[in-house]
């Protein structure tokens, strides 16, 4: 996976923001789920090459305009993200509770990386999910139950934990307060 890669996703959902589409309207244009172009904004899966030409097409632009703004590799020594550049990832509709905080993006040969900020608000609700990439979790404020498959993990603030994401998991709240953790998505060719 390379930096232009990790850049598609971010492209189109920049685009579909500009266009004032919904995740939901895009996903009825090119006839594929929400979840999946969640996924692909979010740097959580690539789209297959008819599904991404799909994709530009029922983003209503020509093809040379959206690859001129996917991302190209930097020969930088050091990447600086301030605050204002972090935002909120939209997420799956059947989520209630969960905030993501995009902080950045970074493929490291055939390494892709992704950190998050994760807020769980008590009475959060989603079903288990699938990734294609190794989490690693973090929680720096409260308490959280972590299903993965039928087992059950229960963090605290200062716990971490590691699992491949293509077991079905989800973090369930447990407490009255709001449990915020540090997400690291590690996705590789080879996993």
């Amino acid at each position: 996976m390379s930096d232009f890669i990790i850049g598609i996703g971010k492209r189109i959902k920049d685009i579909r923001k500009e266009s004032g589409l919904t995740i939901n309207e895009l996903a009825n244009r090119a006839n594929v789920s929400n979840g999946l172009i969640s996924r692909i904004e979010n740097g959580r899966t690539i789209p297959s090459l008819p599904v991404l030409l799909d994709l530009i097409q029922s983003l209503d632009i020509d093809a040379s305009y959206f690859f001129e703004g996917v991302e190209k590799d930097s020969t930088s020594k050091f990447m600086y993200i301030p605050r204002e550049n972090q935002h909120i990832i939209e997420k799956e509709i059947e989520a209630q509770g969960f905030t993501y905080m995009h902080i950045f993006s970074k493929s490291l040969n055939s390494l892709g990386f992704e950190a998050v900020l994760l807020t769980l608000e008590p009475n959060s609700k989603r079903e288990k999910v699938i990734t294609d990439a190794w989490e690693f979790k973090y929680i720096l404020k409260g308490k959280v139950k972590y299903l993965i498959d039928q087992e059950e993990i229960i963090l605290s603030e200062g716990d971490a934990l590691y699992f491949n994401g293509r077991h079905p998991h989800v973090p369930v709240s447990i407490s009255h307060e709001s449990c915020v953790m540090l997400v690291l998505y590690l996705y590789s060719e080879k996993n």
